[in-house]
């Protein structure tokens, strides 16, 4: 008897150290699974980094279902939490932790902006190095426009088109300081959402460039030297930051308290130290600071902030590979704590 179906990429985040990759694969689906609860799975542990191979089997717990772009029709892409047998977050799940902190400070209501920089690759070389040497050095790329300072537009704007398509909550893309260089922004929204989001982004800007031959990688100092690297400045509010001043100091002041700057940091991507020079719009990984206007600081606060006498912080620190689970986690746990001290909420 013949059944209508549909596919679904089942999509996760492995064990891979220091930084997580992303894994799919596609499971078939009955017609009648369509707006109902989507069935767990599972896969084989020992080849992610993520299980031996006595005890192999992990499970993958649907989260988050958008509409697939690449494939069309009624085919959805399903990105999944990874569990023990017994249903236990396995250890490499950091959304499990995030959704217990994201929890306890809902009535803060926090939200999110992350931008995300990433840089393609054309084999061995970034897009638009020539073969054997450099490109001109840094200043027209950022923004810029025209074939000689713009590589892979073609590939930026198929992934836009197909982000907007799976419905995530993109909200805009530009050109890099570095050739081959480019960001897109997810948000604002709340924490488990914008992180969801994110990772799906990234699956989709990986899946997109296959089909330019081209790949993207979120490596945090492509290239060595006088370049820019790639980070994932995230923009963080609260209620109280977005009606008053005194709340944008206290989280700002918050992350600077203690061993709060080193727990951040070291948490913020592996290969840090490469990108958070004191050069190259940063602030040195092991100093922390926060000024408006200054993207030489750890934290910025916009000027229109400071005009307005409320609205969000910038954190530039961490990488573009950082795992937005932790980056949310750590920013909500640290600065809503504060707030609440302060009654600021």
């Amino acid at each position: 008897m013949w059944t209508v179906s549909f596919k679904a990429e089942y999509i996760w985040i492995d064990g891979t150290e220091p930084t997580a990759k992303l894994r799919s694969k596609t499971k078939i689906l009955a017609d009648d699974a369509k707006g109902a609860e989507l069935p767990i799975w599972g896969f084989d542990g020992s080849s992610t980094n993520q299980a031996k191979g006595h005890a192999s089997d992990c499970v993958l717990k649907p989260v988050f279902v958008c509409p697939d772009p690449l494939r069309g029709g009624e085919d959805v892409l399903v990105l999944c939490e990874v569990l023990n047998t017994d249903m236990t977050p396995h250890e490499t799940n950091t959304r499990a932790a995030l959704a217990e902190v994201a929890e306890k400070f809902t009535a803060q209501e926090p939200i999110f902006g992350i931008e995300q920089e990433y840089t393609f690759f054309q084999g061995s070389r970034p897009l638009g190095f020539p073969v054997g040497g450099f490109p001109a050095a840094q200043g027209g790329y950022y923004c810029g426009v025209g074939s000689d300072e713009i590589f892979g537009r073609d590939v930026v704007e198929a992934h836009l088109e197909n982000c907007l398509k799976a419905g995530l909550g993109i909200s805009g893309i530009n050109a890099e300081v570095m050739p081959g260089q480019w960001e897109f922004q997810v948000g604002p929204l709340a924490p488990l959402e914008v992180s969801d989001q994110l990772w799906v982004a990234r699956w989709l800007l990986y899946r997109t460039a296959e089909d330019f031959d081209v790949s993207a990688t979120l490596d945090p100092k492509p290239v060595k030297g006088d370049w820019n690297g790639a980070g994932a400045h995230t923009n963080f509010s609260t209620r109280a930051m977005r009606e008053g001043y005194e709340a944008i100091i206290t989280a700002c002041e918050s992350l600077g308290e203690g061993s709060k700057p080193l727990d951040h940091v070291k948490n913020y991507g592996a290969g840090i130290d490469d990108r958070l020079t004191g050069l190259h719009e940063t602030a040195p990984w092991n100093e922390y600071s926060y000024g408006v206007s200054d993207r030489g600081a750890s934290v910025r606060i916009p000027w229109q902030v400071e005009k307005d006498g409320k609205g969000y912080i910038e954190d530039r620190r961490p990488n573009a590979n950082v795992d937005p689970y932790v980056v949310t986690r750590l920013l909500v746990d640290t600065c809503c704590t504060a707030l609440e001290k302060a009654g600021q909420v």
